[in-house]
């Protein structure tokens, strides 16, 4: 059964966190949308990146993003099919939010690994 997705993110003081959170939540688009940073990539770029990721839940990942307007999905009609990935404006505007994650993973999550 699919989650139910916010509509709108003023609902309650903690609600703009809550979408915030939402958009990002899980294990893989955050870590998506922080290669996507470094600029356009194909399908295969990203999977190669997240070498754990199967397709499927990939396939899923970014087509939730691509929903929320995070990134956008362009296809080429070539032979073999060509599609990239890129983010949008809105998603792009992300990029404090991700990297200061990444700092605070920099600093934490390392010293949490050498105790």
């Amino acid at each position: 059964m699919p989650r139910v997705r916010h509509k709108l993110l003023d609902c309650s003081p903690g609600c703009p966190v809550e979408g915030v959170l939402h958009l990002i939540d899980g294990k893989w688009k955050g870590v998506i949308l922080y290669h996507l940073l470094e600029g356009t990539m194909r399908f295969n770029e990203i999977r190669r990146r997240l070498t754990t990721i199967t397709q499927r839940m990939l396939t899923k990942q970014l087509r939730e993003l691509e929903a929320d307007g995070l990134i956008e999905r362009t296809v080429f009609a070539v032979v073999p099919p060509r599609v990239d990935y890129c983010l949008t404006p809105r998603g792009r505007s992300l990029e404090p939010v991700i990297m200061a994650m990444k700092r605070w993973g920099d600093e934490h999550i390392m010293l949490q690994a050498a105790e």
